[in-house]
């Protein structure tokens, strides 16, 4: 099974995206969102393949809708 690893700076922009989202909507939509971009991340790791590359932004890097861009490592995403 696939596992996914998030960088500093990915976990900085979960918890900025948490804080607006608490500022902007409400606790309960920002946890929403928060664990709606978890989940997204175990299908990630699951299904790394299924979405495009992004070679023009960075070799190796492919794109998922709300701008999460990743890169696969042996069997990390």
């Amino acid at each position: 099974m696939a596992t996914f690893k998030l960088n500093e700076e990915a976990e900085d922009d979960l918890e900025r995206l948490y804080e607006h989202g608490i500022l902007s909507f409400s606790l309960a939509q920002a946890d929403r969102y928060y664990d709606g971009l978890i989940e997204h991340f175990y299908k990630l790791a699951e299904n790394p393949y299924l979405w495009q590359t992004v070679d023009s932004i960075r070799v190796g890097y492919r794109y998922v809708s709300d701008s999460i861009y990743y890169r696969i490592v042996g069997d990390t995403v």
